[in-house]
């Protein structure tokens, strides 16, 4: 089911295996209303006690397979424990990361599994260019980062780098302080002497983020830190040490793609309209008035399912609810400080291009933009020249 910032349940997008649940159901099983407690929702790393947050892209076949296979339990009336299943199809998944079949199967075809290599590469070749230093800290073993990056970079890949740290067990690498650097040899062997710096052009292993920040000394707003996971990339990191954070959001590329159709402008300024005309238009109670108000009501209802199916026509975008932003975008912009679909949108920018946060209206200030200006407050000054704003 898909969530809300405000911790409700989008109703129309609970499922149960491969069957949407009745919104009633979805109500009733929460005493009467679409509002999870705070106890049963993730906690920091986005698993509570009874609720998981699936929300990086290695979630989509775990999210899969347990559709799947709830389905085929329910469809064939076999019994089960959920709570079995779960940690069954868990720990399939786990291994297949754990034991390594997933970087041999990208190994075997390179050019369908990695992609934006060039781009990816024109990027960390310009911010050496300008004297960045950049570091590379990974959980997945060398011998897949060596030849992912030949694939992208070429052998001397090594050389855009200043520190690469392999195997780093994140999200621990960030919080336990007991685990050492270890250097490997070009064979992925491990040598056995104290790290008392970090080398450019030498791979380690494992280690910790507070001997990291020791050796390095980078701290602070001055680091940049990019990952495609809020928690075991980015929270620690923006919470505890003030690095800045970049997310990658694979998603927002056919997002954006969808927000710049026609259909999708059209349908949102119209329904926008008649929240507008429904919140200032609520005072009349006479039958006729009423009558409008329900006419209006439901045209907004269908106008919200229709543009929740632009997006995916079970969960709709994957950053808002019908109005509300979702619980991973609250997460989103809580630990990121920018957030994009790939490392190569920075090609769009300056290397010294500064993105200066936005200023977005709180409901008792003036509405400057579009979503507002629908409100019906008339009252506003200047609200007749502000009405051509987009």
């Amino acid at each position: 089911m898909k969530i809300d910032a405000f911790h409700y349940v989008q109703l129309g997008t609970a499922y149960r295996g491969l069957q949407p649940v009745p919104d009633e159901e979805v109500i009733d099983l929460y005493g009467g209303t679409q509002h999870i407690p705070l106890y049963q929702m993730s906690g920091f790393y986005g698993k509570g006690p009874s609720i998981k947050q699936f929300m990086d892209i290695f979630s989509l076949p775990e999210m899969a397979l347990l559709s799947c296979v709830v389905d085929h339990f329910l469809g064939h009336g076999l019994e089960f424990d959920q709570a079995h299943l779960y940690k069954d199809v868990t720990d399939a998944i786990r291994d297949v990361h754990v034991k390594g079949l997933m970087y041999q199967w990208i190994e075997r075809d390179m050019e369908k599994y990695i992609l934006r290599g060039d781009e990816t590469f024109a990027v960390l070749s310009r911010l050496v260019a300008h004297g960045k230093q950049l570091f590379l800290i990974t959980n997945s073993p060398f011998s897949f980062v060596d030849k992912g990056m030949r694939h992208m970079v070429g052998p001397d890949w090594r050389q855009l780098f200043d520190v690469v740290i392999v195997q780093a067990d994140k999200p621990s690498f960030f919080t336990d302080r007991r685990k050492p650097f270890r250097k490997l040899d070009e064979k992925g062997s491990l040598h056995w002497d104290r790290i008392t710096r970090l080398e450019k052009g030498k791979i380690y292993r494992q280690g910790n983020l507070f001997d990291f920040l020791r050796l390095t000394e980078w701290r602070g707003p001055r680091v940049l830190y990019f990952g495609d996971h809020l928690y075991s990339d980015l929270a620690d990191l923006m919470l505890r040490h003030g690095w800045r954070t970049g997310a990658i959001i694979p998603e927002l590329e056919r997002e954006i793609r969808i927000i710049n159709t026609e259909q999708y402008m059209h349908s949102l300024t119209w329904q926008q309209a008649l929240t507008g005309l429904l919140e200032r238009m609520q005072t009349y109670q006479d039958a006729e008035s009423k009558q409008v108000l329900a006419a209006w009501m439901k045209e907004r209802q269908e106008l919200r399912y229709i543009t929740k199916a632009l997006f995916n026509a079970q969960f709709g975008s994957i950053f808002r609810t019908f109005h509300n932003p979702t619980y991973f975008s609250r997460r989103l912009v809580r630990f990121s400080d920018l957030y994009m679909a790939s490392l190569s949108c920075l090609l769009n920018y300056r290397v010294d291009f500064t993105f200066y946060p936005r200023r977005t209206p709180l409901q008792h200030e003036a509405p400057l933009w579009m979503d507002q200006l629908c409100t019906g407050c008339m009252k506003t000054p200047f609200l007749g020249d502000m009405a051509h704003i987009r």
